[in-house]
């Protein structure tokens, strides 16, 4: 069997460790030829594929090492047009791939699902530093993340303590919020936005006026898709092609604005941006993404074909693709993380 490995997407701590896992697993227990591919799906995409072999020896050492060596996109559609997946479809037979594992969140698993057309199949790999991935309680690449924006924070607040300041950090997330209420509670946030909840302004304003009597600083952590009530998303830019056209951000700077004048406090925003998804992934992120590279390899092994590897009531098994493209998890508006945090005194922008 010759089977091919991609990373789409954002980077993320924990990619090279489920490449280890997956061609290690591959070639130990099913005698399998195992190919990288290069740049995400891009790397089928031109007239000549980009593809290196993955051996044993080429894949040891990289456990511990942030990022991924087979590179990514975030931008590469091969369903954009028609000539584009006629091009991967005469790839894949050329190569003679009889699968591809693909390590991505929602976006490479939509991809994965549509290329099901071209007679390519995918077994596929969640990551994603949002955690956003349906029919997934926990993808790798989360708990790093979150503990980065926990020591950003910490930093954070000894210097707003020192000048007396309120102080707003922005997070990655999207349109899930499961990065920015982690870290948020774990990071002691005074108010953590999220694009679950629409905030008011005013309720904001109140609570920092509140603790500036007492305090005297405050700490926002924000989503990136966070918004006031009766306001549009923040937008950062827009690309032409890509599966995820509109990128968010700036939310920071735009809470930053609007609080600025009702408070005698400073107001300064941080965005943590791509620091983020960089790094060295935390022990829990290697062992998971360990599992998930070597649960990949046994469906392929099996011939479970169209299937995501998943955890779920803290089991790794596997869910269609299918079930999982073109949708995202959310942080539900019942989760007893809202609950515990409201309990106690922390402020979601809430009237």
């Amino acid at each position: 069997m010759r089977v091919g490995v991609l990373t789409g997407g954002g980077d993320c701590p924990g990619l090279n460790a489920v490449i280890r896992a997956v061609t290690k697993s591959l070639i130990n227990h099913g005698q399998c030829e195992v190919l990288g591919i290069a740049d995400g799906f891009e790397g089928l995409m031109g007239e000549v594929p980009r593809v290196k072999p993955l051996s044993w020896d080429e894949v040891s050492g990289i456990l511990h090492i942030g990022g991924t060596i087979l590179g990514t996109s975030n931008s590469a559609n091969p369903l954009r047009d028609e000539a584009t997946l006629a091009q991967v479809g005469r790839n894949v037979q050329e190569l003679g791939l009889d699968v591809v594992v693909a390590i991505g969140g929602d976006g490479t698993m939509s991809l994965a699902h549509g290329l099901a057309q071209v007679g390519l199949q995918c077994v596929g790999v969640p990551k994603t530093i949002d955690n956003d991935i349906a029919n997934c309680e926990r993808s790798f690449g989360f708990d790093t993340a979150v503990a980065t924006v926990t020591e950003s924070l910490r930093r954070i607040e000894s210097t707003a303590m020192s000048h007396h300041r309120v102080m707003i950090v922005e997070t990655m997330g999207r349109h899930a919020g499961w990065l920015a209420l982690e870290s948020g509670i774990a990071g002691a946030a005074d108010i953590i936005l999220l694009p679950e909840i629409d905030y008011d302004l005013q309720a904001i304003v109140d609570f920092c006026k509140a603790r500036e009597e007492r305090q005297r600083y405050t700490i926002i952590c924000i989503g990136e898709g966070a918004k006031e009530s009766g306001q549009s998303l923040t937008v950062r830019e827009r690309i032409a092609h890509s599966p995820d056209p509109v990128r968010l951000g700036g939310v920071g700077h735009v809470l930053r604005e609007r609080l600025q004048p009702h408070l005698k406090s400073e107001v300064r925003t941080t965005v943590l941006g791509h620091v983020q998804r960089g790094g060295d992934p935390t022990p829990f992120d290697r062992v998971l993404a360990t599992q998930f590279g070597h649960h990949a390899a046994q469906l392929v092994l099996d011939g479970k074909f169209g299937h995501m590897v998943t955890l779920q009531d803290g089991r790794i098994g596997s869910v269609e693709i299918a079930k999982v493209a073109n949708t995202q998890r959310t942080v539900p508006l019942d989760s007893p993380l809202l609950t515990m945090a409201r309990d106690i005194g922390i402020c979601f922008g809430e009237v």
